[in-house]
């Protein structure tokens, strides 16, 4: 279990809260080349479909424990991507901006 070290009692605290401190998507610090090759990390297409699959059996609840697994860790691969997606953005946008 994770706990918030800036609190005197324990509070859990997920993975997309410690990679959202890291990354700090709302500081648009990136070079522009950094930003723009961030934005090309994506998943390719037969990940996507498979992701969608295994989103497809959750929702119908016919998802065994193991794709779960497997769709929890794509998930939280995807709020990585996302935060990162974001920051770049941000970057560009405050590079055009100082021109």
């Amino acid at each position: 279990m994770m706990y918030n070290l800036s609190m005197a009692s324990p509070m859990p605290i997920s993975e997309a809260e410690i990679l959202t401190q890291v990354v700090q998507p709302k500081k648009g610090n990136f070079s522009p080349d950094a930003a723009r090759s961030l934005l090309d990390l994506r998943f390719d297409a037969a990940t996507t479909k498979s992701i969608r699959r295994l989103l497809e059996k959750n929702n119908r609840g016919t998802i065994s424990a193991a794709e779960r697994l497997t769709l929890e860790k794509y998930l939280r691969v995807g709020q990585l991507l996302d935060l990162l997606h974001a920051k770049a953005k941000l970057s560009l946008r405050h590079s055009s901006d100082s021109r």
